[in-house]
């Protein structure tokens, strides 16, 4: 609890500094623009980098951090000198020289031309740090760190950079360099909460609920590991990558990732920056997972330790049908491809595409992985949905499922429910019906289902420990669920409990003498009733 009201400050002021970043691209015709988010974004991670820079190199010279400009003091190192800094800072931290840094710059704010100074600096940064801070695409091409932003502004450049820069000089991120996961978490969340409006409101392409990434992380990870991949084909922001990496520890694993969206993984790179997660940027890949999977090793695509997914449920895949049904999908797509809808092609169900691909994706015998489906998919009785849980079943690889409560989601009336898939697990699952947990509060326009902190822990605690609770949760054997056509769902496995009461025999006749006294009197009712509707009728005719 201490540590939470320590870091209150920090978090309103980082808050702050972003609503004036805002501020200052409303003011200049960019509010609600598709480019603010890059703006924002962008200099955001720009000052991110640059305090992180003065902060590790403070620490390698400590005189650095008592000087009154230490911009100036640095900027008189010996070139061979300040080239050796590179290499002690360390591959975590993008390196910066003497005209890159804030300071230096906002002091040559009132120099003719100011907006391209400011434009050319970003690009110089991002050629430099290009090796370890590009995302790939899937055809091998590098997106750099930064665009050349204030391009985005129609007219007065040089005042938008300058109003930019005042923004960014009163604010320090040295001070919070030290914060972990649940600080750096809330930023991110608060960075990006207006840009979920692209792709028809789809919220969950760029952030996955706190309540079902806190549920999916505890749960794959109970215990202590090291040394592991983790993989998400469908990123997005990176959410559940994120809070599965700290579960892990960010030292103890390794990221990779596809999306097919620019924007998403440019999210997923500032993501990774802000949580010590710089060495696995290279892993980072925009581009198209079912139909040009990236991540190979041998030749054959990558098996990992760990995979966690919130896929799009539908999106029109129809021009891509040819491709998936090729030879050499046929083992990665082993229940078929979906179809087309005729009339809606956007109503295509590709969330069955990714879920046979993270089947295939993981490490045989070890690999563990969490999925979130719209919950038709644990009681589908035929088609491409009983085919995959008949798979999972009799390859005795599933943990175990999770209903989760409606409108956990904000932007989505689809019920979801979390696959968890265990390649170990040859004994029994558990399956949780949590869909009458939480509170429902109002998000903008729209309920959420909102789940305590107890909630949550209910649900992770119930599921590690394999405990059946009444009308909550059940364990069962694989047996069991073939016996049930492959059911996932906890409620039919519920026992249908009749209460028993003793009683006497004049006890019972009295009571079944009250009965048909009151059914009695009820028919005698009807008999009335009925007659004075027919009594009606018959006045309506006659009038």
């Amino acid at each position: 609890m201490t540590k939470e009201i320590n870091n209150q400050p920090f978090v309103t002021k980082t808050k702050a500094l972003i609503d004036e970043l805002k501020a200052v691209c409303a003011s200049y015709g960019l509010g609600n623009d598709g480019n603010e988010f890059k703006i924002i974004s962008q200099i955001f991670l720009y000052k991110f980098l640059n305090d992180k820079f003065a902060y590790e190199v403070k620490k390698l010279k400590p005189e650095l951090a008592k000087s009154e400009n230490w911009e100036a003091d640095i900027a008189k190192m010996k070139e061979g000198d300040y080239s050796m800094l590179q290499f002690q800072l360390g591959e975590a931290t993008a390196f910066l020289k003497p005209h890159h840094l804030i300071g230096y710059l906002f002091d040559r704010q009132n120099e003719p031309d100011f907006a391209k100074t400011v434009d050319d600096t970003l690009l110089d940064i991002a050629i430099l740090n290009n090796d370890l801070f590009a995302v790939k695409t899937e055809d091998g091409q590098k997106i750099q760190l930064f665009d050349r932003l204030t391009e985005y502004v129609s007219s007065k450049r040089d005042g938008f950079a300058v109003a930019l820069f005042n923004k960014l000089v009163v604010f320090n991120f040295e001070n919070i360099m030290g914060e972990g996961f649940d600080f750096f978490s809330t930023i991110f969340e608060y960075l990006i909460k207006d840009y979920n409006s692209d792709a028809g409101g789809k919220y969950a392409e760029y952030y996955t609920p706190h309540a079902v990434s806190k549920i999916i992380a505890n749960i794959l990870v109970p215990e202590p590991t090291s040394n592991v991949t983790i993989y998400d084909p469908s990123a997005g922001s990176g959410t559940l990558l994120m809070n599965l990496a700290h579960a892990i520890g960010p030292e103890k694993c390794t990221v990779y990732s596809q999306d097919i969206s620019q924007k998403s993984s440019n999210l997923l790179r500032l993501n990774l920056v802000l949580n010590n997660l710089v060495h696995s940027i290279e892993n980072v890949i925009q581009g198209n997972t079912m139909t040009d999977p990236y991540h190979k090793k041998d030749n054959k695509l990558r098996q990992f330790d760990y995979v966690v997914s919130n896929p799009p449920f539908k999106l029109d895949f129809s021009d891509d049908v040819d491709t998936l049904n090729k030879k050499e999908n046929k083992a990665r797509f082993f229940a078929g491809i979906p179809n087309v809808p005729a009339k809606k092609k956007e109503s295509m169900s590709i969330y069955t595409l990714f879920l046979q691909h993270i089947i295939y994706s993981l490490k045989e015998g070890t690999g563990k992985a969490a999925i979130v489906v719209p919950t038709g998919f644990i009681t589908a009785q035929s088609g491409i949905e009983k085919t995959i849980r008949q798979k999972i079943v009799e390859s005795k690889m599933l943990a175990g499922v999770v209903s989760m409560p409606s409108n956990i989601f904000a932007t989505t009336g689809t019920n979801v429910s979390i696959v968890f898939l265990d390649a170990a697990n040859k004994g029994d699952v558990v399956l949780i019906d949590a869909s009458n947990l939480g509170t429902t509060v109002k998000e903008g326009k729209n309920q959420k289902t909102v789940l305590t902190d107890e909630e949550e822990d209910q649900i992770i605690s119930t599921f590690i420990k394999k405990e059946a609770k009444d009308d909550f949760s059940v364990v069962v054997s694989y047996d069991a669920i073939k016996a049930k056509n492959y059911s996932l769902s906890a409620g039919q496995y519920f026992e249908v409990k009749i209460e028993y009461i003793d009683i006497s025999v004049d006890d019972f006749e009295a009571q079944m003498s009250g009965f048909n006294s009151k059914l009695n009197i009820l028919f005698a009712e009807s008999k009335e009733l009925e007659k004075d509707i027919q009594d009606n009728l018959k006045a309506l005719r006659y009038d």
